[in-house]
């Protein structure tokens, strides 16, 4: 293993304003949302309030006050979702690579790596709307997605997160599928509560 000298991330490596790399995964979870809020979330919301304005006084019904807030916070994450689906640049980690892509950490890599008391740890670099700690899925704009960016097996970077500073020594870099939690519908959601029940034939 070839030794490499320690790595700052620079600043010109940062996320262009409005670019979101994203996996095909990722990218259809959003997809999901998207649609679940557009045709049945919202759909069932605005039954509530157009029931509830029927019931008289509209500053004193608390149906009809929750029923607005409610419809403008999924008509927010709504336009959220359209702008990160339209931003999105889709990479496929499972892709064939060459060259110094195959070998080098980028987006889409799983990178093991082991801190300076040898402590080792798996991480996939993922987009910003994919991060996921309990699958140590991380972030490529993070501090120490910027860390390993670009380094190969073999290298030490330096990671310099909020209050600490740290040498981390990579040990492999391999490019396979990323497995991601799907979009499940909210608990107790309105239009999970709307959901047509199953047929039986």
């Amino acid at each position: 293993m070839r030794k490499g000298s320690a790595r700052k991330p620079q600043s010109h490596e940062l996320a262009p304003r409005g670019r979101n790399y994203i996996t095909p995964s990722g990218l259809q979870r959003l997809k999901d949302e998207h649609r679940f809020l557009l045709t049945r979330d919202r759909p069932a919301m605005a039954e509530v309030v157009a029931w509830a304005a029927g019931n008289g006084d509209r500053s004193d019904n608390a149906d009809y006050q929750y029923g607005k807030r409610r419809l403008r916070q999924i008509d927010g994450r709504i336009r959220f979702l359209t702008k990160r689906i339209e931003a999105a640049e889709v990479v496929d980690p499972e892709a064939p690579r060459a060259g110094q892509a195959k070998t080098r950490a980028f987006f889409g890599a799983t990178v093991r790596y082991a801190n300076s008391a040898g402590a080792e740890r798996v991480v996939s670099i993922v987009g910003t709307d994919e991060v996921d700690l309990s699958r140590n899925h991380i972030s490529w704009v993070s501090p120490l997605g910027r860390a390993l960016m670009k380094s190969a097996a073999g290298d030490t970077v330096l990671l310099q997160a909020p209050g600490r500073i740290e040498h981390l020594t990579l040990l492999e870099v391999r490019y396979e599928r990323i497995s991601m939690e799907p979009f499940r519908e909210p608990p107790g959601s309105e239009g999970s509560a709307k959901a047509p029940a199953p047929t039986l034939t």
